[in-house]
């Protein structure tokens, strides 16, 4: 509850803060909050209300199923297309037992790409 104009806003104060958005993994669920608009949760309050200067990267991560369902890469497409940048899955066994593409990208390949994206827009070259 606000007490005064003044008070914070959280999504707004992380917006602010952060030089750059992860969001790693990225399930299905909140991939369509965010190509859709919605915003009913910290998270996707804080993507809302991002700063489309600063690097925004998501992992997408979800079964084999529903990754090749056609609404998946059309909303891949929709965040692209707000100029994110996806860090693609990767083939392998999933939790659930299926094998196939949905696994979250490895954690160095986004270490690596995180590191890229912030020298790129920081105008640093990576030593």
């Amino acid at each position: 509850m606000w007490k005064s104009r003044s008070d914070p806003v959280l999504h707004i104060d992380l917006r602010r803060w952060a030089d750059l958005l992860l969001v790693a993994p990225l399930d299905a669920n909140t991939l369509g909050k965010v190509a859709s608009g919605i915003c009913d949760n910290l998270l996707t309050c804080v993507i809302r209300a991002w700063d489309r200067s600063k690097p925004l990267l998501f992992c997408p991560a979800m079964n084999t199923a529903m990754w090749e369902h056609p609404i998946t890469a059309q909303q891949v497409d929709q965040l692209k297309a707000f100029g994110y940048v996806e860090i693609p899955c990767v083939a392998k066994k999933l939790v659930c037992g299926d094998e196939g593409l949905g696994a979250m990208a490895e954690v160095g390949t986004i270490v690596d790409k995180v590191k890229e994206v912030l020298f790129q827009h920081s105008g640093f070259q990576q030593s």
